[in-house]
C-alpha cells in the first residue's frame, strides 16, 4: 500500500535493512532506529544475526537502548570465523530474497558486517557502510579483514571521522561516495548519559567457587575500568599471564574493575590464574554489565585500561584518560585529538602514576561527535 502510495505521488521509497550482529552494533544501531521511527518515505527493517546472544551482552542493549524487537534474528551463534560467517550468509541470503529491499546498511566491523555485505553486493542490492574507512593496518585482527572486505565491495561509505575519509581515498574510493557525519556511538552516549548515571550499579564479584552480588557502595572513590578480549591478548597463555600479573601490580596503586568477557574469563579459568588474580584484593572482576551501567561505571572511573574499540570513542568524548594496549588503533583521531594514548605494558605503571597525580592525557571531541549523526545519516538516505 505504501509503495503504490509512493508511487501515485512519484515519492521516492526505500526499504532498508538494518544490519546488527554483536554488542558494539546495537549503541550505532538505536541512533539511527530512533531516527527512522514514522519516516514518511524509508521503511527500516532490523536485522539481528545473532552473532552475539547472551543476553548481556546484546539482549539488554534492546531494551536498555529502547530499540524495538529485531523484526528478524538468524540466531546464528557463536562457531569459528569461517563457519558464523557461512551461516550469516546463508541466513541473510533468504532474508533479501524474502524482503526484497533496496538498501542494505551495516555497521562496523564484525562478520555480521562482512557476510551481509559480500550477500547484498552479490544480490545487485545497495550497500551502504557505516563506520567505513577505519584502519589499523594490522591484518593479523580479524577486525581488520572485515573492514577490508566491507569497504571495497560498499557502494556508499560513511566515516566517523577525516582520517577514515582519507584511508577511503587512498584506496580510490571516489570522494562523492564518501560522507564523513560522524560518530553514531556519541549519539547513543549523548542520549543515555544522565539517564545512566541514575541508574543502579549493581554487579557480581566473581571468584572461582562463587559469585557475589554487590552495589555501588561497595567500590572504592578512586578506580580504573578494564576491558580486554582481543585474542592476541586473551587467548595465548602467556600473554594472558602477563596481563594478569600485570593488572594485580596496578591494582596495588589504583583499584581496577573488570566486567569481564565471557572468552576472557573462561581463559582465566581454564589456564590457571585464578588464584593468582585472588591475591590481589584491588583487582574486582564482574560480570559483563547492561549499556547503562557500563557507561555508569566508566563515567565515575579515573581511567580505562583496555585493547577494545568503542571505550576509546567513549572515554575520549567523557574525556576521561583511555589507556590502550595495542600497538595500533583503528580510531586514530581518539588519540591525536582525545584522551586516549597507545601504551606498551611496560609503560602502564608509570602513567597511571601520571593519572593518579591529576597529568593523565586530556583532550577534545573530534567534529560532528556532537550526538546529532543519526539526522544526518537519515538526510543522505533520503536522497540516494
Amino acid at each position: 500500500m505504501v509503495n503504490d502510495l509512493c508511487k501515485e505521488s512519484k515519492i521516492k521509497f526505500m526499504k532498508l535493512i538494518l544490519v546488527a550482529g554483536a554488542r558494539p552494533n546495537f549503541m550505532k544501531i538505536a541512533p539511527l532506529m530512533h531516527a527512522l521511527k514514522g519516516h514518511s518515505t524509508i521503511k527500516a527493517v532490523l536485522v539481528h544475526t545473532g552473532q552475539h546472544y547472551d543476553v548481556k551482552m546484546s539482549g539488554q542493549f534492546f531494551d536498555e537502548l529502547n530499540i524495538p524487537a529485531p523484526d528478524i534474528n538468524l540466531e546464528v551463534g557463536s562457531a569459528s570465523h569461517a563457519v558464523q560467517t557461512a551461516r550469516i550468509m546463508e541466513g541473510f541470503e533468504k532474508v533479501c530474497l524474502d524482503e526484497k529491499p533496496d538498501a542494505v546498511l551495516v555497521v562496523g566491523d564484525v562478520n555480521s558486517t562482512a557476510a551481509c555485505t559480500l550477500v547484498a553486493s552479490k544480490m545487485g542490492i545497495k550497500t551502504i557502510h557505516y563506520e567505513a574507512g577505519l584502519r589499523s593496518n594490522d591484518r593479523t585482527m580479524p577486525e581488520e579483514i572485515n573492514r577490508l572486505v566491507t569497504d571495497a565491495i560498499s557502494d556508499i561509505f560513511i566515516t566517523t571521522s577525516i582520517d577514515a575519509d582519507e584511508n577511503l581515498l587512498k584506496e580510490n574510493i571516489p570522494a562523492e561516495k564518501i560522507h564523513m557525519l560522524g560518530n553514531l556511538m556519541i549519539d547513543s552516549l549523548v542520549a543515555n548519559l544522565t539517564k545512566a548515571q541514575s541508574t543502579e550499579l549493581n554487579f557480581k564479584l566473581l571468584n572461582r567457587d562463587y559469585s557475589i552480588e554487590i552495589g555501588v557502595d561497595f567500590l572504592p572513590s578512586k578506580y580504573g575500568v578494564m576491558t580486554f578480549h582481543r585474542p592476541g591478548n586473551v587467548d595465548d597463555k602467556e600473554s594472558l599471564t602477563k596481563l594478569v600479573q600485570l593488572w594485580g601490580d596496578i591494582s596495588n596503586q589504583v583499584p581496577l574493575v573488570f566486567p569481564v568477557h565471557p572468552r576472557t574469563y573462561k581463559n582465566i579459568l581454564n589456564f590457571g590464574l585464578q588464584d593468582t588474580i585472588d591475591r590481589y584484593p584491588h583487582l574486582y572482576f564482574i560480570e559483563p554489565l547492561g549499556y547503562l551501567q557500563f557507561i555508569h561505571l566508566v563515567s565515575r572511573s579515573m581511567f580505562a585500561l583496555t585493547d577494545s574499540g568503542g571505550i576509546q570513542e567513549e572515554t575520549t568524548y567523557l574525556n576521561i584518560p583511555c589507556l590502550t594496549v595495542r600497538p595500533n588503533t583503528e580510531r586514530p583521531v581518539t588519540v591525536w585529538e582525545g584522551s586516549n594514548k597507545l601504551i606498551k605494558l611496560e609503560e602502564i605503571a608509570s602513567e597511571v602514576i601520571l593519572i593518579v597525580n591529576g597529568k593523565g592525557k586530556s583532550g577534545k571531541t573530534p567534529k560532528f561527535w556532537d550526538g546529532k549523526t543519526a539526522e544526518r545519516i537519515v538526510k543522505v538516505l533520503e536522497v540516494l
